[in-house]
């Protein structure tokens, strides 16, 4: 596209000499020129015109001057628009206070057409990159609004509402939370009813992060959510067939750690199995806690052929099962210190006969503590279910 030029001059031999001295240029379609003869006519070709790139301006005009039509023109607040002012040689005082308010640079008369054709060069570089840059900070604003869209259809589709045990007097309490590092995360929870007295709980995390992360989570979730919800399917048979899913339609070699739990409402066994994640931790009663064994089984999505295998854990009345990632436990302080297993399991000593969801409010408390004035490095994601 052409440049647009508008010449601003009360002068009108300046229109005869600039198209003489750029034919050339008008002719190839690389610059179009516009001429005002004053500030007034300047502003009114700018409405008519708005897409003009560079003016080229006399300070000394009737009606309105150079320098109140820079004025006007900073007042567009337009990066994209550069002015040259012109004026005499000896009128240095004005050229110096046009800079002072934003010309792009000055020429002095008589015009010396060789070095005017520089500078409009330098401005057509300049204006490039402006645009350039406006274009790059329009694509991250619409990327940003693209993620926040994201983010919401993210949490949108992990479960909030308890599922409903109808026939069952089923007594117990879960509650959860994931935050994720960036806009949109790779850790995700779920739970489902799958039969009158079973229900299906899921704490995983993804490799990576951002967008191709948020990408395989949902994929991950998905299928994992299918395999659960088949009734003769154990908690190795869900991941194992996940597994052979996932190994299908995972790429860049990404993979998702899992922990995937049925647990029986009626009589509070957990039949469970680990697919490379955090051994979660039961709170008993009494405050005792205990760590479920490290898994011995692989992350899902790498090799398709992995077999993965059953433990089972029961829940007595007011027995609480915590689930997480490395998000709780490798959280780094400023001193590049982890919060670890220490400190995770003292603050789940310190949550005995606590609810839920006020455990898990003061493991989050303790690791924001624990982390102050450093960024949040890793989605943090936990999941609780306590035995009525």
């Amino acid at each position: 596209m052409a440049v647009k030029i508008l010449s601003v001059d009360d002068e009108n031999d300046l229109e005869l000499l600039l198209t003489q001295y750029f034919r050339r240029k008008i002719r190839k379609g690389e610059y179009e020129f516009y001429f005002a003869h004053n500030g007034i006519e300047a502003l009114r070709m700018l409405l008519e015109q708005p897409d003009i790139n560079i003016i080229l301006s006399d300070i000394n005009m009737p009606e309105m001057d150079g320098l109140t039509l820079l004025t006007k023109i900073n007042e567009l607040r337009n990066p994209a628009l550069k002015c040259i002012m012109v004026s005499a040689y000896g009128d240095m005082g004005n050229i110096r206070t046009a800079m002072n308010n934003g010309a792009f640079d000055f020429a002095t008369k008589p015009i010396d057409l060789d070095d005017l054709s520089v500078t409009i060069e330098k401005a057509i570089e300049q204006i490039e990159f402006v645009k350039k840059s406006q274009m790059e900070h329009s694509q991250l604003e619409m990327i940003k609004t693209d993620l926040a869209v994201a983010a919401e259809i993210q949490q949108a589709i992990l479960p909030k509402k308890l599922p409903v045990f109808k026939n069952l007097e089923a007594k117990f309490d879960l509650a959860q939370v994931m935050i994720p590092a960036k806009d949109i995360g790779g850790d995700f929870y779920d739970f489902f009813e799958i039969d009158d007295e079973r229900l299906g709980m899921v704490m995983a995390d993804v490799s990576g992060k951002g967008i191709p992360a948020a990408i395989f989570m949902a994929v991950s979730r998905t299928m994992i959510h299918i395999s659960g919800l088949q009734r003769d399917y154990t908690a190795a048979d869900c991941l194992r067939v996940s597994n052979q899913m996932l190994c299908k339609e995972s790429a860049d070699n990404m993979f998702v750690t899992v922990f995937y739990a049925i647990y029986n409402v009626k009589t509070g066994e957990i039949n469970y199995c680990n697919a490379g994640h955090n051994p979660p931790y039961i709170l008993r009663k009494d405050g005792k806690l205990e760590k479920l064994p490290n898994s011995d089984s692989g992350m899902l999505g790498v090799f398709d052929f992995l077999d993965f295998s059953d433990e089972y854990v029961k829940l007595e009345e007011g027995d609480m099962l915590m689930m997480y990632t490395d998000g709780v436990d490798e959280a780094c302080n400023v001193n590049n210190e982890v919060f670890g297993d220490e400190r995770l399991e003292k603050v789940l000593r310190e949550s005995a006969g606590l609810s839920c969801q006020v455990s898990i409010d003061k493991m989050l408390e303790n690791v924001r503590a624990f982390t102050a004035g450093v960024p949040q490095s890793d989605d943090i994601t936990m999941m609780a279910l306590k035995r009525g």
